[in-house]
């Protein structure tokens, strides 16, 4: 599932070619896309239609566009100010979901789910999802902490490129938890934007193993695993995510060349590019887990 540096991607790709454009028209062609909007897609294309993008934002995996009509344009924001609560598309891209900007005119994908066309008769924004993972729903928004969210995700807690994200109460409420420290890191409303690929090359980064428990850390031990979340996730949005396969692209339909930096993750039987031991792979939450097994030795009291 894209994380956070592939979503930020996305985001920045949408911003640049919706921004400030109005919605002619919208076609709904798989129902099961718009699914989370509770009217139904009928509903869905008629309050879409007329409405401008003032903005395309983001906290954490979720992304959606701004939609009111009175506020000016604000493209490079990953979350709003307060003073215009408005009305949100919210996006979440699931396993395969896709936000591509197409000439009008060009074929249709064959998993193009929706379509959204513009008053100016320029590009179209397309969702295309092949397994439907994903969705879109229309939402209000709510100040939460002084940043405007859709409501279905005003629990989700700030991630680590926002202004918002407080490292000193992150720290605080991680120790706090009885749990291992790759579990704290995948909990979103801990910290958002982290995934398993991220969480396993940050734990390599910070010398930590992933079922170390979180009540064992020192602070000083917490903030490095933090920085490293910061930088690893840096890193990999400069060269445009993390991509596996060609599900995962910019709204070019483009891949990012992260993979190809990953230290541990998917890297087992490989060596250490530290110390040259094997990587390892463990089961982990119906997934798994990459480590090396020198670098990031594991506890006697690992909570797995």
């Amino acid at each position: 599932m894209p994380e956070l540096p592939e979503v930020e991607v996305v985001r920045r790709g949408v911003a640049e070619h919706v921004t400030g454009r109005t919605v002619s028209a919208v076609d709904v062609l798989h129902p099961r896309a718009v699914r989370r909007h509770v009217p139904g897609p009928e509903d869905f294309a008629a309050r879409l239609a007329g409405r401008t993008v003032h903005g395309v934002r983001r906290r954490g995996k979720y992304l959606w566009l701004v939609l009111d009509e009175d506020a000016a344009p604000q493209a490079t924001e990953f979350v709003g100010t307060a003073d215009a609560p408005g009305e949100a598309l919210l996006t979440h891209l699931g396993m395969s979901g896709q936000l591509l900007v197409q000439p009008v005119g060009t074929a249709d994908e064959k998993h193009l789910r929706v379509r959204f066309a513009f008053a100016d008769g320029g590009p179209e924004l397309r969702f295309v999802d092949q397994r439907t993972f994903g969705g879109l729903a229309l939402a209000d928004q709510v100040e939460v902490g002084g940043v405007l969210l859709p409501t279905p995700v005003a629990h989700i807690a700030p991630d680590p490129l926002e202004e918002a994200f407080d490292v000193d109460a992150v720290v605080a409420k991680l120790r706090s938890r009885r749990t291992g420290v790759k579990r704290a890191l995948l909990d979103q409303s801990l910290v958002s934007g982290v995934g398993n690929i991220y969480a396993d090359e940050a734990l390599w980064r910070a010398k930590l193993h992933w079922a170390r428990p979180t009540a064992t850390l020192t602070r000083p031990e917490v903030r490095a695993l933090l920085a490293a979340v910061t930088e690893v996730m840096g890193e990999a949005l400069q060269v445009g995510g993390t991509s596996f396969d060609a599900l995962y692209v910019n709204v070019n339909g483009e891949s990012g060349y992260f993979d190809r930096s990953l230290a541990v993750y998917g890297q087992a039987e490989q060596p250490c590019p530290r110390c040259g031991a094997v990587v390892r792979r463990d089961a982990f939450m119906n997934r798994s887990s990459y480590s090396c097994p020198v670098c990031q030795p594991e506890p006697r009291n690992a909570h797995r």
